[in-house]
């Protein structure tokens, strides 16, 4: 009979920490690290963190999650400590927050955090922030949407917002196509610099459009615009093929006047002398900073439809616009969904709501039917997918006058 002593498996490798106040605390989360990586992880306190982070025994880490309560935000230092730790031994970092302030969750972003997820956990959610920081490129090496575009600082760049009147009115649609227009525009010397601004910073959804992902750059570049520099405003850009220039909206909702008047004065200027044509993409809210944009707009599209919210809404930004004496001239109108060549009853309504708001509908848009929303869904332009669709071919003659009209303008400058 053999009598020798059975041969045991060896223990798992250690490849990720949690690290927190009491991680008994965040039932969910334990039972999402067992799932995602069985027995190989561990766990810390906040007080052990920094000092094992530190140390030779903690190589094989991959990452950590540190999860934290509002109880934690008095030991803020503490937590900016452990994350310096886990960056210095090139640790990743995922946060876990349950009811943490916005100021404080964008302190430990900036100090280094890689992922964000909320607590309670949404379903596989920690496994999809596993994956994607386990899959970030080194920073050196460039990623294939980092801007190729050599800032010059010699552009004068037309801003072009767009804003949606009422929700649904195609300002985004209108937004990124026009950008994307206006990229692909003939140049005679060299090619034609766009960049394309997503100011909703709760719902925007250009980086959807164009299927690109959402950075924390983003949100660091906005929340510090006074250290701002060319590099640092370039670095938060994406590309879109290898033409288009991208500012996405952050990847977190954030409030509105999050961002003041002055930030917003920074990136667009710095914007400006960087491209020929800044295409800004409005939320439909008016907050502090829309009269900085409008102010700065050469010329500003608001979308409408034909229908009472569009109606009663013009006339609210009119009257708002008036009484504050800011320059509601600058405003060109764009009917979307606008009724067909044939459609004489259409036209005659078209017609009796200009008169009747007393604004002129400069920009007729047809109704490009679902293939506009199923390119959308695509991440891709309409150029891309459904280049002879009616709406796209409106849109190419829209940024065909733009252009012609900026050429004039420089041509008379230079004369």
């Amino acid at each position: 009979m053999n009598t020798s002593p059975a041969v045991q498996s060896d223990t798992p490798p250690i490849v990720a920490c949690t690290i927190s106040r009491d991680v008994q605390n965040f039932d969910l989360l334990i039972e999402d690290m067992e799932a995602a990586l069985g027995d190989a992880w561990g766990d810390l306190s906040f007080d052990d963190a920094a000092t094992f982070l530190s140390q030779p025994e903690a190589s094989g880490l991959q990452f950590v999650t540190i999860a934290m309560d509002a109880e934690d935000e008095d030991n803020l230092g503490g937590i900016k400590e452990v994350i310096s730790a886990a960056k210095a031994s090139k640790i990743k970092v995922i946060l876990i927050a349950e009811d943490v302030s916005p100021g404080a969750l964008h302190q430990l972003l900036r100090e280094g955090g890689d992922e964000f997820v909320p607590y309670p956990l949404p379903e596989n959610e920690l496994a999809r922030a596993i994956e994607r920081v386990l899959t970030i490129k080194d920073p050196l090496e460039p990623a294939s949407n980092e801007p190729k575009f050599r800032a010059t600082g010699d552009r004068s760049g037309v801003i072009i917002p767009v804003h949606g009147i009422a929700g649904g009115t195609g300002a985004t649609m209108l937004a990124v196509n026009l950008a994307w227009e206006l990229a692909n525009m003939k140049a005679e010397d060299e090619p034609i610099k766009v960049c394309l601004l997503d100011f909703d910073f709760q719902f925007g959804t250009a980086a959807t459009y164009l299927d690109l992902p959402r950075r924390e750059a983003v949100l660091e570049m906005l929340t510090d615009t006074e250290s701002m520099d060319v590099e640092t405003f370039t670095q938060a850009l994406l590309t879109y093929g290898d033409k288009l220039q991208v500012l996405t909206s952050p990847m977190d909702m954030i409030p509105l006047d999050m961002i003041t008047p002055e930030d917003i004065s920074r990136v667009v200027e710095l914007a400006s002398v960087n491209f020929d044509y800044v295409v800004i993409d409005m939320p439909s809210t008016m907050v502090e900073w829309s009269q900085t944009v409008l102010e700065m707009a050469h010329v500003y599209f608001a979308t409408i439809e034909l229908d009472m919210r569009s109606a009663q809404n013009t006339l609210r930004l009119k009257r708002a616009l008036q009484t504050e004496d800011l320059p509601f001239e600058k405003i060109r109108f764009v009917l979307n969904r606008a009724p067909g060549f044939t459609d004489l009853n259409g036209k005659s309504r078209v017609k009796r709501l200009a008169e009747s708001l007393g604004i002129a509908i400069e920009v007729l848009l047809p109704d490009g039917g679902k293939p506009v929303m199923q390119s959308a869904d695509h991440g891709a332009p309409m150029a891309e997918s459904i280049a002879k669709n009616p709406l796209r071919k409106e849109i190419v003659k829209l940024a065909k006058s733009i252009h012609e009209v900026n050429l004039d303008d420089a041509s008379e400058a230079r004369a």
